[in-house]
């Protein structure tokens, strides 16, 4: 017959497992509450910080060219062609705004209209200019094809801006950022060449991973994102952007898009 201790033993070693597993299950039931407001509160982070970095170097080409601007004044030239830039400079950052809002929507919709990516390497090119003249740094373009694709020409740009201003921030002076537009069988290519050190204190494969950053670089701070937002855009759009080549005498990175012609 079992003994009454041995029973109020029993219960209570049933109660310490019925507690705990109810505590388990709460702690569970918690979290799965909170899971979606700390996805939330993670993608409304990630907008924040790419929104910000996004808008951070048309910003730098205000204020270069509003200095531009100064200086013509002061000299007494005229500052019609300054001034239409800016104002172009100004929709090119009010559409920025506009596709980081869609973008965060979700994916890419589709019938999106045909974007020639030519013209949208010009566009983006032209604006990089002024920054890349404050560097000592050439850019060249070359177009061996004229590939278009199904994304719109804003996400083009905001593609193109990111690694010209990644190759420039890392030439030297007096060097020469090469842009080349192709086409690699089903895809549209865009390269940008370099003529820094290469890629160091990282492996090349993580450069496009958010917050992840090669050496300092030496002209501006780098907050690792505006590889990693290429990487977002390409892949959404079905194409990929990779590392071609590095070394001492220079990185090429490569942007692949699905092309209609």
């Amino acid at each position: 017959m079992v003994e009454r201790d041995e029973v109020i033993g029993l219960v209570v070693v049933l109660g310490v497992i019925g507690i705990v597993l109810l505590g388990f299950v709460a702690w569970l039931a918690a979290h799965r509450a909170v899971a979606p407001l700390a996805e939330a509160l993670r993608l409304q982070r990630n907008f924040v910080a790419d929104a910000s970095h996004e808008l951070r170097t048309p910003l730098t080409v205000l204020t270069s060219r509003l200095q531009v601007l100064q200086r013509r004044l002061d000299r007494g030239e005229g500052a019609g062609e300054v001034v239409g830039q800016l104002r172009a400079d100004a929709a090119s950052m009010a559409d920025v705004i506009n596709d980081l809002l869609l973008s965060a929507e979700g994916a890419a919709e589709p019938g999106e209209p045909a974007t020639a990516v030519a013209d949208a390497v010009r566009a983006a090119v032209s604006s990089m200019e002024v920054l890349a003249h404050e560097a000592g740094v050439r850019i060249e373009t070359r177009v061996d094809a004229t590939p278009t694709v199904t994304v719109p020409q804003v996400s083009v740009a905001r593609c193109v801006v990111a690694l010209v201003d990644n190759a420039v921030q890392h030439s030297p002076a007096g060097a020469t950022v090469e842009v080349l537009v192709g086409v690699d069988g089903e895809m549209a290519s865009l390269r940008v060449r370099d003529s820094g050190p290469g890629i160091e204190g990282i492996s090349p494969e993580r450069i496009f991973e958010r917050f992840a950053r090669s050496s300092e670089n030496p002209r501006r701070r780098s907050f690792g994102l505006g590889l990693a937002l290429v990487r977002d855009i390409a892949r959404r759009y079905h194409g990929d952007v990779t590392v071609e080549s590095t070394s001492p005498q220079g990185t090429t990175l490569l942007l692949q898009l699905p092309r209609t012609r």
